[in-house]
């Protein structure tokens, strides 16, 4: 017998991704995760893994943390905020017999997560 939340539709809305913070560290996994996407940047990982943990996220994130404060909204990354908007009025649009997730790509909220709640 199928549940009540089986028989709805899964949406996933995806974004590329954000870091979860305004800061150097927040940047930091951020721009490791993005920068370490072979489909981002497409040198051999024996070449430009050295140059992205030796010198990149040495000096990047504390210059990328300034410049994403500039912008930062009180509840949260530009990017998060109003893609979350656009989920709940996509919801809202859809109806209850639909189930609409926001997932990005990279950080939080993942992909995976997004798909694991709706596999649960």
């Amino acid at each position: 017998m199928l549940s009540s939340n089986s028989s709805r539709i899964g949406v996933v809305i995806g974004q590329l991704g954000t870091p979860d913070a305004p800061t150097p560290q927040a940047l930091r996994r951020y721009l490791r995760q993005f920068l370490s996407d072979m489909r981002v940047i497409d040198y051999s990982p024996f070449i430009w893994q050295p140059i992205l943990r030796g010198i990149i996220l040495r000096v990047r994130p504390r210059k990328s943390a300034k410049l994403y404060a500039r912008i930062w909204m009180d509840e949260g990354s530009p990017l998060l905020v109003y893609s979350q908007r656009q989920t709940e009025l996509l919801q809202a649009c859809l109806g209850d017999d639909f189930r609409v997730i926001l997932g990005m790509r990279y950080c939080n909220p993942s992909i995976e997560s997004a798909f694991a709640t709706l596999e649960s």
